[in-house]
């Protein structure tokens, strides 16, 4: 029997995406954007929830498509509020919009979200070695930080516990516990 980390529980689709996904470093801007639309689409929700409606979320956004996105009308706002396959939450939705014209400005500036996320941790995952899951944060200085810029620059839905849940799920650190049988492989990942 593997050793994972307590968070997962038993549900297959929460196991696959502990065993497969997260904390693995992403590097690409359209899936850092879908993984911060997914976790600002969490907040008081749980993630399982969410992992539920990913591929609603997927088709209803457009893949994802930053540029697209941006450009949403009402009239989209509406669409997506009678998706079930979503969080219907009308801040949350408009967020979404919001978000990608925030990407769109950071594109213009000619950086990457890639490189513009990244720099929090030089670029390179911060490595913790939790022993149990009440040593993990909430939030830390580097992910206030990050929301602090975000919403300098327009971003909603982007705290600090969101910025370091996002953080957690790309790989920007490694918060699988020390036993997890996930640390080490992830560690590798760089």
């Amino acid at each position: 029997m593997k050793k994972r980390c307590g968070w997962c529980g038993t549900d297959p689709l929460y196991l696959a995406y502990h065993d497969d996904e997260w904390g693995v470093p992403v590097h690409d801007d359209q899936h850092l954007f879908e993984m911060l639309t997914l976790e600002g689409a969490q907040a008081g929700l749980s993630w399982l929830t969410i992992l539920k409606k990913r591929q609603n979320y997927r088709q209803a956004f457009d893949g994802f498509d930053i540029e697209k996105i941006a450009r949403y009308s009402e009239r989209d706002i509406e669409r997506l509020l009678a998706d079930p396959g979503v969080v219907r939450n009308r801040l949350k939705i408009a967020s979404v919009i919001k978000n990608a014209q925030g990407v769109l400005s950071i594109l213009e500036e000619g950086e990457t979200l890639d490189s513009f996320l990244w720099h929090y941790v030089e670029g390179e995952p911060k490595q913790n070695n939790w022993h149990a899951l009440a040593e993990l944060p909430a939030k830390t200085k580097l992910s206030e930080m990050m929301s602090k810029d975000l919403k300098k620059r327009g971003f909603n839905f982007v705290g600090p516990t969101i910025c370091y849940a996002f953080m957690q799920a790309v790989g920007m650190v490694n918060d699988h516990v020390v036993d997890c049988f996930r640390h080490g492989i992830v560690k590798d990942f760089v």
